[in-house]
């Protein structure tokens, strides 16, 4: 009878220490969740501002660039029509002289491309900041621990958890 006791409290505390496990298995699990920062970012009213910005910044370059580009092909066909009339000493400066401007033209693209890249930076990095700071505060207060990025290409590869972009949005104020 006794060893039937203790057989009893063995598979008992089997059972208990099982179901223990599975219960912190849970909890463990249910500390993480996924988060969509990309989708929260561009749907920032200030994210459209921004991007208007940048697409005017944009066209100003793209024009400088194309009336330079313009200057320099019909320099470049007028160089062409008196290269006859015109030493090979004159027809070697006048070359020199479009390929310090075709040179020119293609440091300003350059240095427009980078400005792009430092405006995009500068307009955009309050906003990562904000969304960053909106889903640690639903996540800390949903008792999340861990908060992986379910934007594509971040390297998620199955985000079936609890998916707290939604209450992000209502964090941020972001209706649709």
């Amino acid at each position: 009878m006794k060893q039937v006791k203790t057989l009893i409290t063995a598979v008992v505390v089997m059972f208990l220490t099982i179901g223990m496990n599975t219960a912190d298995a849970q909890a463990t699990a249910s500390k993480v969740c996924h988060v969509a920062s990309q989708e929260l970012v561009e749907q920032l009213p200030q994210a459209k501002a921004a991007d208007k910005q940048l697409r005017d910044l944009a066209k100003t370059y793209e024009a400088t660039l194309g009336e330079m580009d313009k200057e320099l092909q019909s320099k470049a066909e007028q160089l062409k029509s008196l290269a006859e009339t015109r030493s090979d000493e004159e027809n070697q400066r006048a070359y020199q002289e479009l390929m310090a401007g075709q040179k020119k033209l293609e440091e300003y693209y350059q240095s427009s491309q980078q400005a792009m890249g430092q405006k995009r930076t500068d307009l955009l990095k309050p906003l990562y900041k904000k969304v960053r700071e909106a889903i640690q505060k639903v996540a800390r207060a949903k008792g999340f621990d861990y908060v992986l990025d379910s934007t594509t290409g971040t390297g998620v590869i199955l985000a079936d958890g609890y998916d707290i972009t939604p209450d992000v949005k209502k964090e941020l104020g972001i209706t649709q």
